[in-house]
């Protein structure tokens, strides 16, 4: 394992993190507390120490499952948790990215940073993150006053913006880099879906921002381990995609064989890589399913890096949407 840090913060990262949303919702297909609390005690022997989680994963569950496998480990690990969805009033049940509705105030913030404070059973955050913030979040000077008093009384290391639910939010991003001057950023990044991540690259390197980056294997198609035949069980979110990601995906993946084959890395492996290459990119959070992705994608900083001539055919690839044409029968 690599670390990093994040920008001017001095917070320190694994290069591959831990993402609690794949064992703390039903999301990604269900996962037992024994199952999830082995898995991340598991990442942490292999030198990951970076675990992000938001209070709404599984209504507080997600918080309160990394506390009981490495609370005894605080010292040695960064969390990095979310706010701004009022779960407490909507706690029902949800499915996929559906959403609740989201408070902002600074009373609310200093609400939800005190119960996560609880659930996690520490006294500080290192990464307190605006859960998939709009313009009404971002414009409230209000709330940033509150999070910079966080800051100050030692209950927050850093703040930052998560961008979502979805792949996009390009001028909330752009906005918060510039006119928020936020130093963290929370993007989905992937080989395949590289925008508008690269509009926030060239931000970032003008404001010394840094990067956190979900679904870079884009929600599983550069694992390597999809097939045409391949069906989701009812409870992942995939199976709402249509036939033609999974096509599409596929036919793209192919062309991508060139940052596996032979080169001492796996394609799940070179995604991350890739991703890695970039110097603003401080950490990647791969969707964790089972031990065997884990081990997987917590060697992938130990395995070659990406060549010069590698990079820029991706590049290529990419200005030339992989050179696909619009495929009829993939619907």
């Amino acid at each position: 394992m690599r670390y990093r840090t994040f920008g001017q913060t001095g917070i320190t990262a694994s290069e591959v993190g831990f993402g609690l949303w794949t064992v703390s919702t039903s999301w990604w297909g269900e996962k037992t507390p024994e199952q999830a609390i082995a898995l991340l005690r598991r990442a942490f022997d292999l030198g990951i120490t970076f675990f992000d989680t938001a209070d709404t994963y599984g209504n507080g569950l997600g918080e309160t499952l990394l506390a009981d496998a490495l609370g005894d480990r605080r010292p040695r690990i960064t969390i990095a948790t979310k706010f701004g969805y009022d779960w407490y009033h909507y706690a029902g049940q949800r499915r996929g990215q559906q959403e609740i509705p989201q408070d902002w105030s600074p009373a609310y913030a200093r609400f939800a940073c005190e119960q996560s404070l609880q659930r996690l059973r520490t006294d500080y955050i290192d990464i307190y993150q605006l859960h998939n913030v709009r313009f009404d979040g971002l414009r409230r000077d209000d709330l940033f006053a509150e999070l910079e008093a966080l800051k100050a009384a030692g209950k927050i290391r850093a703040y930052a913006v998560a961008l979502g639910p979805a792949i996009g939010w390009r001028e909330e991003g752009l906005y918060a880099l510039r006119e928020r001057r936020v130093g963290i950023l929370h993007q989905i990044y992937n080989l395949l879906e590289q925008d508008p991540g690269r509009d926030f690259i060239a931000a970032a390197r003008e404001t010394g921002a840094s990067f956190m980056v979900r679904v870079p294997h884009s929600s599983g198609l550069l694992e390597g381990k999809y097939t045409l035949e391949t069906t989701f069980a009812p409870t992942d979110h995939r199976s709402h995609r249509s036939r033609e990601w999974l096509v599409t995906g596929l036919q793209k993946l192919e062309r991508l064989r060139f940052l596996h084959e032979g080169t001492g890395r796996t394609i799940g492996q070179a995604a991350l890589k890739w991703i890695l290459a970039e110097p603003t990119m401080t950490t990647v959070l791969p969707n964790i399913y089972d031990e065997e992705q884990l081990v997987e994608f917590a060697a992938a900083p130990d395995t070659p890096d990406l060549t010069a001539g590698e990079l820029a055919r991706v590049a290529d690839l990419y200005a030339h949407d992989f050179y696909l044409e619009a495929t009829a029968t993939a619907s």
